[in-house]
């Protein structure tokens, strides 16, 4: 072999171990960096499951609180339209008094006659007017417009016949909100029909509470209150006396109705109250009972007419004999 092969093969020879020596090293280099467990760099204490359960608690307190706020503002909204009506009823009665005035006003002639009937009635003050004067110390002052307002119960008996609803439906809801102003704050109230009927059928022969709230409850269901009617009220006064009666109790009944269509006569239900509604030892019975009697329309036939002046006969009567007092509006 020449000398230049013998340096080939020891060049060869050289690269080869390099190469070798190389391949070695990685695998060694792999061997060595055995793959581990991977770190866990930190932990959740919290439950995915426990997140889900508060969300789902936040978000029923969240509609609970809803339901709540919406209740209390379709409450607002009956108070705001109970106050609307109000408002527009006093300013129907004020544009009329103003009417009323600037006619007698424009007129000096019309003036002049009014002051001269005032002066001649401050002139007829009579030797009886004076008596009656002199007596100012014994006036009832719990009297408004001539109706004891000394109950601390009251209860409405309402004619739910269709001459109510068609006529005068929105003229009683009117008397009652009236009647109801009269009183601030009583101890109980309760509405029935002139059958014995009640509005609120869960405070059946109970007392429903006297609340703000309460009340604009009534008018609101009263709006759309429809019950049978036989346009007498005989069946709704004998049941509320039987039902309420307490001589411990002092007790108003309000009669709201047009008619009296009832097949007894008048000295009959008189009898009947006289004997479920007793007179104490000073002749007063403990349930007074007030009567308001709503207006027949002209056109009507002829028996409604009738059936009116008999409520109108009946009212006065029981009226005058249990303490109240009875008013015929126009």
């Amino acid at each position: 072999m020449s000398k230049k092969d013998r340096e080939n093969d020891a060049f060869n020879l050289s690269f080869l171990d390099v190469i070798t020596c190389g391949f070695g090293a990685i695998i060694l280099l792999l061997m060595i960096a055995r793959p581990g467990d991977i770190t866990i760099l930190e932990t959740s204490d919290l439950s995915l499951n426990g997140v889900v359960r508060e969300l789902q608690t936040q978000l029923f307190e969240i509609r609970g609180e809803t339901k709540i706020l919406n209740r209390d503002l379709n409450a607002k909204h009956e108070q705001i339209s109970v106050w609307d009506e109000k408002v527009a009823r006093l300013r129907s009665e004020l544009k009329y008094t103003k009417t009323r005035y600037e006619d007698v006003t424009e007129d000096s002639s019309v003036e002049a006659i009014i002051t001269g009937e005032l002066e001649l009635a401050l002139q007829s003050l009579t030797e009886e007017m004076q008596r009656l004067l002199a007596q100012k110390g014994d006036i009832n002052t719990s009297l408004v417009g001539g109706i004891p307002v000394d109950s601390e119960y009251i209860i409405f008996i309402i004619d739910t016949s269709g001459s109510m609803v068609n006529a005068n439906w929105e003229k009683m809801i009117n008397q009652l909100i009236a009647t109801l102003d009269v009183y601030p704050q009583v101890k109980g109230i309760q509405i029935m029909s002139d059958m014995g009927s009640y509005l609120f059928s869960q405070y059946r022969r109970k007392w429903v509470p006297d609340t703000p709230g309460r009340r604009r409850a009534i008018i609101s269901t009263l709006r759309s209150w429809r019950t049978f009617s036989n346009s007498s009220p005989v069946e709704g006064i004998t049941q509320a006396i039987r039902s309420f009666y307490d001589p411990n109790k002092k007790i108003s009944i309000y009669i709201f109705g047009d008619e009296f269509a009832g097949e007894g006569s008048v000295k009959e239900v008189i009898k009947v109250v006289d004997r479920i509604n007793p007179k104490d030892a000073d002749g007063k019975t403990k349930i007074r009972i007030h009567a308001v009697g709503f207006p027949i329309p002209p056109t009507a036939p002829q028996h409604f007419q009738i059936t009116s002046r008999r409520f109108a006969t009946l009212m006065r009567e029981l009226t005058h004999k249990n303490g109240g007092t009875f008013v015929a509006l126009n």
